[in-house]
């Protein structure tokens, strides 16, 4: 695992304000990871980006050190001023080896996430994996660390009680919003129909409420988010022209700017005066301060969360030990696996080679005597070889792997 790389920017270490200066929007991400693949001779990459963490998972032959991570994220081209890069190198964390393995089980186990226990991490990693897959950034190395990924992770959240009642940052932010005793035909802008505004609006619409309006800047995605919660669909710029009230506004998008303007929000209010909700899960906010200065307003956001997160993080402390337990097995059974793997694409030249000396044998060698054979002779012949090619195509295969497992 000596080339497995994790170099990771959390909200334990950074302002989830300055977090959001690394996020990585789709439209982006193919060309800023090629030219990372590309200056640092990268083999396979992929990125992960959520509400508390961006993080790059690769496989590369040189160590990291403070002077390769400010190459690496002046190279991505993030608007992070020069004399500012320093501190994000800083508070930069990076694994390598078993180490960095340990370290992405333990995300996707949600052990290091904002609220322990929320099964959401699993499909945005998973999710990220896929993006950069389809894209070709990542090739048969990734895909077994992915594997055991998603195996130790279905193991901690079906054999410990980690995940029981989660209480996820979209269910803290839910559980706020319905503390507010909000009515049912409340009327509620979604902005964003990304995963998280997906799994709120399932919350929402659970318990009854029904009167939506969802914007986002691809309309194609609004549709699909409105069609299910029986709402009407927008495309994100017509937020500024929309007249017809509100109530609450759940928001969450990859803006690197804020969407909710003080502008924008007062044409939305439309001459209305009473006392509105924002719930904000984006990270950087999309709700610009001086809303919330201007106007009353309940204001829920990720960074509220984080003392129920850590009340949370406590009464889970002995699923959290159950949890190491798994990851550390997983760690032990893979080590064989990934020998077994690095063997098996070794000698993945040994049928071609077995097929090559068979055609020389029957087509240059023997030929001669093998025409001289009759036609029963010949069968029996090519049977034998046929047989003899199969065994000894399995044999050396079957040898390593009992080497390997006795050595072990």
């Amino acid at each position: 695992m000596k080339q497995l790389k994790v170099l990771a920017f959390t909200h334990q270490q950074i302002d989830l304000k300055d977090l959001g200066k690394l996020v990585i929007c789709n439209q982006s991400l193919v060309g800023r990871l090629s030219a990372v693949k590309q200056q640092f001779g990268i083999a396979e990459i992929f990125y992960v980006g959520t509400c508390n963490r961006v993080e790059f998972v690769f496989c590369a032959s040189q160590q990291i050190t403070p002077a390769f991570i400010k190459d690496f994220v002046r190279s991505l081209d993030f608007c992070i001023e020069e004399d500012k890069l320093d501190d994000f190198v800083h508070k930069a964390k990076w694994y390598e080896d078993e180490e960095a393995l340990n370290h992405l089980l333990r995300i996707s186990c949600s052990l290091e996430s904002l609220v322990v226990g929320e099964k959401e991490i699993l499909a945005q990693v998973r999710k990220s994996y896929e993006i950069c897959r389809e894209a070709g950034f990542t090739g048969d190395y990734l895909r077994m660390i992915m594997n055991q990924v998603v195996k130790a992770a279905k193991r901690v959240y079906t054999e410990t009680r980690i995940s029981k009642n989660p209480v996820s940052v979209v269910s803290l932010a839910y559980r706020k919003l319905r503390e507010l005793n909000m009515c049912s035909n409340s009327r509620i802008l979604i902005v964003g129909a990304g995963e998280t505004n997906k799994t709120i609006s399932k919350y929402l619409q659970k318990h009854k409420y029904s009167n939506f309006a969802v914007f986002n800047r691809t309309l194609s995605k609004a549709e699909e988010l409105a069609k299910d919660l029986r709402g009407e669909a927008y495309p994100l710029e017509e937020l500024k022209n929309y007249k017809k009230g509100f109530d609450v506004i759940v928001t969450c998008t990859s803006a690197t700017e804020p969407l909710i303007t003080n502008d924008i929000y007062q044409s939305l209010l439309n001459g209305e005066t009473d006392k509105k909700v924002i719930v904000d899960l984006a990270i950087p906010n999309d709700t610009d301060e001086a809303v919330l200065d201007s106007n009353p307003v309940h204001y829920i956001e990720v960074k509220s969360l984080q003392e129920v997160a850590n009340r949370n993080m406590q009464e889970r402390y002995q699923e959290h030990v159950h949890a190491e337990v798994i990851i550390e097995q997983t760690i032990d059974e893979f080590r064989p696996l990934l020998k077994q793997r690095r063997i098996e694409l070794a000698m993945r030249e040994v049928p071609l080679k077995i097929k090559e000396i068979k055609s020389t044998a029957i087509n240059s060698v023997f030929a001669a005597d093998i025409e001289q054979l009759d036609d029963n002779s010949r069968e029996v012949l090519e049977r034998v070889i046929n047989y003899m090619e199969k065994k000894y195509i399995s044999v050396p295969m079957v040898m390593a792997k009992e080497i390997l497992v006795n050595n072990s």
